[in-house]
């Protein structure tokens, strides 16, 4: 059947074949053989194989050619089944598979691990909403277990809306996005740096080197909560380190420890042709070093200013907070040649905000509750990698765009 024809009338006789049992080889091939006797013509197939048993289901028109009965086909194809010790089932209708509704989603379930009680909790509320879950296919088994339902009949915002309150009841990650093929059209990423890409605050990183972590942190913990103007903690903060050595540049940028799935997550990306860039409230002097090390496309941070080799406890040029992150994520989108709507943020505290809902999808990873309420979708796990699935992309894509050197 070309692009360009009608699926079969409602009132066409239709058959479903089912095949249960042991997977090998040959089977699907074995079946339609079989049913190529009788000149029918697919109109849908499934299958599912989970832990070496397969559910085959083909959907067929029933036969027409040559004097053929359906009786003579039930017989053959449960000859067939039997001499494989396989199991087969055949039930008469008419038509295609009845219509999606209109409203059609991808919710994506991250657990750690995934219990059949979330699970329930999940189903229920996209049945509450009047979603249907019209397939259900696994991304990723570790190192999270990460489930993806093909949800229609209702539409995207009143879904995610009700799922996010069911998540966090339940205590799993959940993701919402309209289908479409813009979903796979998503070609920018661009993430925070610290407590983000990085497990550290570069900030107290520098601040430990001039023995006033303390205090650094303290103002950094307020800013991240929303409780302080992000520039006026930035000049504050910053201001504690004057005179510190330059020397101590080099030493944080041996430091810096990258999150467990930073590597892959970048390295998948890049290879399946997305482009990637970071901003961040810390410094270029990091960034850039980071930027070269992971092959970011993009890279946009605060500098420190340095006289006569030592750090003058000030920042030069133009700032990086809030409202900066964001115009840089537009910024990025043009020069990347990428609509807003298919970009990605990924971001975790309040000054990520206006930059996770700027972008197609937000993203607070392992976040504050503020960020976590305000964004998207939320993941609570300590993987970054895991935002892969978010995307669609499942565990055997990593592993087949890996070099065999991932982290998991």
């Amino acid at each position: 059947m070309s692009a360009s024809q009608p699926p079969p009338n409602a009132d066409v006789p239709t058959l479903l074949v089912k095949i249960f049992g042991k997977d090998r080889p040959g089977i699907t091939a074995g079946l339609f053989d079989t049913l190529a006797a009788y000149a029918v013509d697919v109109v849908d197939i499934e299958q599912v194989v989970s832990r070496g048993r397969l559910v085959l289901c083909a959907l067929v028109t029933a036969p027409t050619a040559g004097g053929a009965t359906e009786g003579e086909l039930r017989a053959t194809v449960h000859s067939w089944a039997e001499s494989l010790k396989l199991q087969a089932e055949i039930i008469s209708g008419t038509g295609d598979n009845r219509p999606r509704g209109s409203g059609r989603s991808h919710v994506t379930v991250l657990g750690h691990p995934l219990t059949a009680e979330s699970t329930a909790a999940i189903a229920a509320t996209i049945a509450g909403t009047g979603g249907n879950i019209d397939r259900i296919f696994r991304l990723a088994k570790y190192p999270v277990t990460a489930v993806e339902f093909a949800v229609s009949g209702v539409e995207t915002e009143p879904l995610r809306t009700a799922l996010a309150l069911e998540a966090s009841e339940i205590g799993v990650d959940v993701a919402v996005v309209s289908a479409g093929l813009h979903r796979r059209a998503q070609r920018l990423v661009v993430m925070d740096v610290d407590s983000t890409l990085i497990q550290d605050e570069v900030i107290e990183l520098f601040a430990a080197h001039a023995g006033c972590e303390d205090r650094v942190a303290e103002v950094t913990a307020a800013a991240m909560r929303g409780e302080l103007d992000f520039e006026q903690s930035l000049h504050a903060r910053v201001a504690l380190l004057e005179g510190l050595d330059a020397s101590v540049v080099d030493k944080v940028r041996t430091e810096v420890r990258l999150t467990p799935g930073a590597r892959t997550l970048i390295r998948t990306l890049k290879r399946l042709g997305y482009q990637v860039g970071v901003v961040s409230g810390g410094f270029t002097q990091v960034t850039d070093d980071l930027k070269d090390r992971l092959g970011l496309d993009f890279a946009s941070a605060n500098t420190l200013e340095i006289k006569d080799g030592k750090l003058t406890g000030r920042v030069v040029g133009e700032i990086v907070d809030r409202a900066g992150k964001a115009r840089l994520l537009r910024r990025f989108a043009d020069e990347a040649g990428v609509p807003l709507a298919q970009t990605v943020a990924i971001g975790d505290g309040a000054n990520d905000l206006d930059m996770l809902n700027a972008a197609g999808l937000g993203v607070a990873f392992n976040a504050k509750p503020v960020v976590r309420k305000a964004a998207h979708t939320a993941v609570n796990v300590p993987f970054l990698d895991t935002v892969l699935y978010l995307l669609g992309i499942t565990r055997e894509e990593v592993e087949a765009a890996d070099d065999g050197t991932g982290e998991h």
